[in-house]
């Protein structure tokens, strides 16, 4: 087939022998089957960003941190150059939490390094050389959906600790080959630590998967990973060995309303109270 504009800088390159044919169009890229040598991979191509349908981009940004000072005043500022970095930083983020979630013990593509906006990776098949089925393509049994539920829950818990959320997990999210589930789709993926969102994104991955399992095992509803994973990783006691068993006991404690009314009370008065000084002042020049 003819090959993409965005990947013939590769095939000069000699990153990329042959363009096979599309694999998937997704509201953040274009993926395309390529031969590289002997090898058969998979070029993802990243739109741009207002090409790009996945939506609130910036909440998933938040944390992430740019080494060189001068690329982040940028970025803040939201300059030509800044936002040419912010794509970037989106990009290669993709990579940076293939390669962190593979030394975890996480199964994910083999990363092969991203080139202009693209990609190179590793092609997930299946015992007979086909691309291996998105999850939501594969019909399981009560076993089997116990056993892939179990898998996907202890590495999102090893993504956790790697510090990451994956932030979009559901049953599109993740391929099954013979040996199991292999989590993919991660340019949005949040430090657990310095993302303000990551606890609710880390809520959402879990609720979709168990859910989407829990047609085939309904048990599985009575699950409380999330909440177990993260107060666990909350008190620093979230480790790779960790067996995680899905039961949370909610604190009975009850809210000190009083306490809480009163300091949004509090807050109230002294944010009327800078209003007035900056009246003042106006009113005094």
């Amino acid at each position: 087939m003819k090959a993409p504009k965005r990947l013939q800088p590769l095939i000069e390159d000699g990153l990329i022998d042959e363009v096979l044919r599309p694999l998937m169009s997704g509201k953040e890229a274009d993926v395309f089957v390529v031969r590289c040598g002997t090898e058969v991979r998979c070029a993802k191509i990243y739109k741009e960003a207002n090409k790009r349908g996945f939506k609130q981009a910036a909440q998933y940004q938040e944390g992430r941190k740019v080494r060189n000072s001068r690329r982040a005043r940028a970025m803040e500022k939201g300059s030509k150059f800044g936002r040419h970095q912010q794509e970037e930083t989106w990009q290669n983020a993709e990579v940076d939490a293939l390669y962190r979630l593979a030394d975890a013990g996480v199964r994910v593509p083999q990363p092969f390094g991203c080139f202009d906006g693209v990609l190179l990776m590793e092609l997930v098949t299946d015992n007979d050389g086909h691309v291996a089925p998105r999850l939501n393509d594969v019909a399981l049994t009560l076993e089997q959906a116990l056993e892939d539920h179990a898998v996907v829950m202890h590495y999102v818990m090893l993504m956790l600790c790697a510090g990451l959320v994956h932030g979009d997990l559901s049953e599109f999210n993740v391929l099954v080959d013979s040996y199991g589930p292999v989590i993919i789709d991660l340019p949005q993926a949040v430090d657990a630590a310095a993302n303000n969102n990551a606890q609710k994104m880390l809520t959402r991955d879990v609720n979709n998967m168990t859910a989407y399992y829990a047609q085939y095992a309904p048990e599985l509803l009575d699950t409380r990973y999330a909440q177990e994973m993260w107060a666990l990783f909350e008190n620093g006691d979230l480790q790779p060995d960790v067996e995680l068993t899905g039961l949370f006991a909610e604190s009975t404690e009850a809210a000190d309303v009083d306490t809480v009314l009163q300091e949004i009370k509090a807050a109230w008065l002294e944010e009327q109270e800078r209003i007035e000084r900056i009246q003042d002042a106006e009113e005094s020049t």
